[in-house]
């Protein structure tokens, strides 16, 4: 979270190469203000809310997205109110759609500071938590992931490296 997703969804749909592609970003704001708790209080029904949007999402040929389902499985396994044997369900029962993206970019935190947009946490150690498992799920998951690149450095570095391992 507050790592820059979203920033560099909105850079990409602005270039030529990107044309054929469809673009989804996370609607946090939206879902809160239906009264469906976000982070750390988090419900049972608000991940499948949000497994929901990220599987509709899969429905689509080539879409680039702020989120995954990797992300819904982490904000699962640290929500205060769901039971870890649920997470554990629930998360198992995500995993089984990892296989469905051709492409994952994990997008570091590393030097990206922590921005306030009114929706989101904002504490830091909840951030690193939260990457830690997004980490941890990854490594667990990675023989179901087709092509996994790392992004780092600023949106523009972030748009080249993309650039290079689409072969754009």
């Amino acid at each position: 979270m507050s790592v820059g997703k979203t920033t560099l969804v909105n850079a990409l749909k602005e270039l030529p190469e990107f044309a054929n592609y469809n673009f989804a970003t996370e609607r946090s704001k939206y879902l809160r203000d239906l009264g469906i708790p976000l982070n750390t209080d988090s419900t049972l029904k608000g991940q499948i809310m949000f497994l929901a949007e990220r599987t509709a999402e899969l429905l689509h040929e080539n879409i680039i997205t702020d989120r995954t389902i990797i992300d819904v499985m982490a904000f699962t396994k640290v929500a205060k109110s769901i039971d870890y044997y649920d997470a554990e369900a629930f998360c198992d029962l995500a995993a089984k759609l990892v296989p469905e993206y051709d492409y994952i970019f994990y997008v570091s935190p590393d030097g990206v500071e922590m921005e306030d947009n009114g929706v989101r946490e904002t504490d830091l150690k909840y951030r690193e938590i939260i990457d830690s498992i997004i980490q941890l799920t990854i490594e667990r998951n990675k023989w179901k992931i087709k092509n996994f690149h790392v992004l780092n450095g600023s949106t523009e570095n972030r748009i080249n490296q993309m650039k290079e391992a689409l072969s754009l």
